[in-house]
């Protein structure tokens, strides 16, 4: 890997003081941070002027469904269970393998522009999308979906077989097991999806709580609430990673703490689908764990993680206080608690030793000025068009706002959408 140093990078400081260093990247790490570069340090390395740049971590998506994309508007202002049942599955129906790649590519290409470097993928032909991930110079946890109401038996037993042979692991690109939820995988499913992710190292995700609808019916169909039932089928521990967490029990709420579990939330699209709040303060309170994921680009409707940090510490002050969930612990949630959730060790930060992730973002712009406090700008002032650069393992995924092929990638999904719209 080329080495790169970036020269008088602007970082966080304490007191709110902003620091210039140097930074060297070397085997796609965080190699040195200080003014102790050598001679040798610099030498055949690409040095990049900083000194107008604040050098941030970049961000962890830790929930999405990338190739919706290519639904994005196309189903708006209705609640969730309409919304999937008449509109959102039946035009997942049509999707080919090479439309979801297209779709993909799209979102890959729209999540680096605001500064995600990687995502945990929920959805079909998989592989398409592991192969745009590759190619993009991203990373991302990939699901194998299992969902019995849209799945026959035969495809449930092949899933099984492509996680026993690790297919198509890499050093950027891991696989998850990837239940869809309580009400499309039934009990005994769940709890054979639990064992094979223990068994195998895998993770376990799922969407979990996201509406009041998934609770009765969980408590009819089941007599416990969904978190319940995720325990009684030996899913609910340190392994799981539970998308929106919209509405717990306090007892919900105390068993998923103490289980280790992390809650990924997704504000933008509860709101929007009118699921509800996710209970920021509450679940702080209450030691769960707590990370980050923007959901599809159908329901949310964009792959904006800057986004969704800034609403999630502005809910977390309205449950609560002003207090709750300070610039920093919001700028955690979406990057080093999301890398954590997904076993990414030394990711979401910027230091030595650390993976090479970060964004360069303009201190010139005007909502990073005045800047007294660069990770206070950052969560609350700037938006992701601040982005001027972003690097991946590292290695530059954009540069000066320009993405390789991004012209191409925006023509193939506007045609691919159009026609599977039948316009």
């Amino acid at each position: 890997m080329a080495k790169i140093v970036l020269k008088s990078a602007n970082l966080p400081g304490e007191y709110s003081k902003i620091e210039q260093k140097d930074i060297l990247i070397d085997g796609g790490r965080f190699a040195k941070i200080g003014g102790n570069l050598t001679p040798q340090d610099i030498e055949n390395a690409e040095v990049v002027d900083c000194s107008s740049f604040a050098v941030l971590p970049a961000f962890y998506n830790g929930h999405t469904h990338a190739a919706m994309t290519l639904l994005r508007g196309y189903a708006d202002d209705m609640e969730l269970n309409r919304w999937l049942n008449q509109y959102i599955w039946p035009f997942e129906a049509k999707l080919t393998g090479d439309d979801i790649e297209i779709g993909s590519r799209l979102a890959v290409l729209e999540m680096i522009k605001s500064g995600t470097v990687f995502f945990a993928d929920m959805y079909w032909h998989r592989e398409k999308t592991m192969k745009v991930v590759e190619e993009m110079g991203i990373r991302a946890s990939i699901g194998v979906t299992f969902a019995e109401a849209l799945m026959s038996p035969d495809a449930i037993e092949k899933n099984f077989e492509f996680l026993a042979a690790h297919t198509g692991e890499s050093e950027r690109v891991h696989l998850v097991v990837m239940p869809h939820s309580i009400y499309t995988v039934g009990e005994p499913l769940f709890r054979r999806c639990a064992e094979v992710a223990r068994a195998e190292k895998f993770l376990l995700h799922t969407h979990l709580s996201e509406t009041k609808k998934e609770v009765e019916d969980c408590q009819k169909q089941f007599g416990c609430s969904p978190v319940a039932l995720l325990d009684r089928a030996g899913a609910l521990d340190e392994n799981l990673i539970a998308a929106h967490c919209v509405h717990f029990s306090e007892n919900d709420l105390r068993a998923f703490a103490a289980a280790g579990a992390t809650a990924v939330l997704n504000p933008c699209s509860n709101l929007k689908l009118s699921s509800g709040i996710p209970p920021v303060a509450a679940l702080l309170a209450g030691g769960a764990k707590l990370a980050l994921g923007t959901d599809g680009a159908s329901s949310n409707n964009s792959l904006d993680m800057h986004a969704e940090m800034k609403l999630a510490a502005l809910l977390a002050k309205a449950q609560n206080t002003a207090e709750t969930l300070p610039a920093q612990e919001a700028l955690y949630m979406a990057t080093r608690n999301v890398a954590q959730a997904y076993g990414l060790s030394g990711a979401g930060e910027v230091r030595e030793g650390a993976l090479a992730d970060c964004l360069l973002v303009r201190l010139d712009n005007e909502r990073m000025t005045p800047c007294h406090d660069i990770v206070s700008n950052w969560v609350y002032a700037a938006d992701s068009g601040c982005i001027d650069s972003v690097i991946c393992n590292g290695r530059f995924v954009m540069r000066g706002r320009h993405v390789d092929g991004e012209e191409e990638i925006l023509k193939d999904a506007q045609a691919c959408a159009k026609r599977l719209a039948g316009r």
